[in-house]
């Protein structure tokens, strides 16, 4: 062999050893994880402070390693832009509403269906025979649940003084644009349903675009609608169900001791937004009745009206928007009835 060629060998030789039994740093710094997180919970509401506490408990316990940079108020777009933004990487986790989760579970809505329920027992028995095999699903789909929690009972803010199904089917009621299903449901109970984004409430209430709208109290009142809608039914349709997810494979690149550490701090601020709901939702409605909200109830006649429009949805629910099994397992779980698994 000539011996330049043989020096070439050697030399090479020698220098991919090197590089393959170089070691690393021993106190090489662990990597950071940026975690973006999008919201359409308005600024400075319940659910972003609550969620801006997460953040700082999240980076005390990781040492700094974890960043939890929020985008509330819908500035990184509606619900379904989020979901579509975290699937491709430009986000990676969001506090969502169970509109949203629907969209990457239809088994979701089955926490949501309308008078199903009339307390929070009621709904706890609910969550309780339905999240297990939702977090399943939600899994599959690559996303991992880090709690689950709600915003209190949804009412119909209208510009009538007037609580029968008759007159708010007559109002221009906001309905969530992108679910066809659901949009058909509104109409088949004969509203006048106005499909538009999430993020488009308030400038459509301006206008006059729309001037009904189904929310809770907290969230009419950190959002301002309710100054546009002068009447609240005090009808409990269902509650406002969500829940703080995360892409899967963005939560895997957090080691696996903080990522329980983590979960812990997700699970207990959860916990703890449950607890404080109930009391936020009477401060919410105090609130708005102080800058001139009335509250109206329907009488005995007229909640039988509502209960009769709202069931004839039901058959059209069960199957197409909500698969059979789990729409009769929730109304079981809701009457105290044992669920079935799947």
């Amino acid at each position: 062999m000539n011996i330049k060629i043989f020096v070439l060998i050697f030399t090479l030789a020698i220098q991919g050893n090197s590089l393959v039994a170089a070691p690393k740093p021993a106190n090489s710094p662990p990597k950071k994880v940026v975690i973006k997180m999008a919201t359409l919970a308005p600024v400075g509401s319940p659910w972003h402070e609550i969620l801006k506490e997460m953040a700082a408990e999240w980076a005390k316990a990781s040492d700094g390693q974890v960043t939890l940079r929020i985008y509330p108020g819908g500035v990184a777009g509606n619900e379904k832009d989020s979901i579509r933004k975290i699937r491709i990487g430009q986000l990676h986790a969001s506090l969502i509403s169970n509109i949203g989760l629907s969209l990457i579970v239809p088994e979701t809505n089955a926490l949501v269906i309308p008078l199903a329920s009339d307390s929070w027992e009621s709904v706890d028995r609910v969550m309780e025979a339905l999240i297990p095999r939702l977090e399943k699903l939600m899994d599959k789909q690559g996303f991992v649940v880090l709690n689950w929690g709600n915003a209190g009972w949804i009412k119909f803010f209208v510009p009538t003084d007037n609580p029968s199904v008759e007159a708010v089917q007559k109002t221009k009621m906001f309905v969530t644009s992108g679910d066809d299903k659901t949009i058909e449901l509104w109409k088949t109970a004969g509203f006048n349903a106005v499909p538009l984004a999430e993020t488009d409430i308030l400038p459509a209430l301006q206008t006059g675009m729309v001037n009904a709208y189904s929310a809770t109290a907290v969230l009419a009142l950190a959002s301002q609608w309710f100054a546009f809608t002068p009447y609240m039914i005090d009808l409990p349709m269902g509650p406002m169900v969500g829940a703080t997810i995360v892409k899967k494979k963005t939560w895997q690149k957090i080691p696996e001791n903080l990522r329980v550490k983590l979960r812990e701090i997700a699970d207990a601020t959860g916990i703890r937004l449950r607890d404080e709901i109930s009391v936020l939702e009477k401060e919410a409605l105090a609130a708005m009745q102080e800058r001139g909200l009335k509250v109206i109830k329907p009488d005995e006649a007229q909640l039988r009206k509502w209960r009769e429009v709202i069931e004839l949805t039901y058959p059209l629910m069960r199957g197409p928007v909500i698969p059979e099994k789990w729409f009769d397992d929730a109304l079981k779980a809701a009457k105290g009835e044992e669920a079935g698994d799947d």
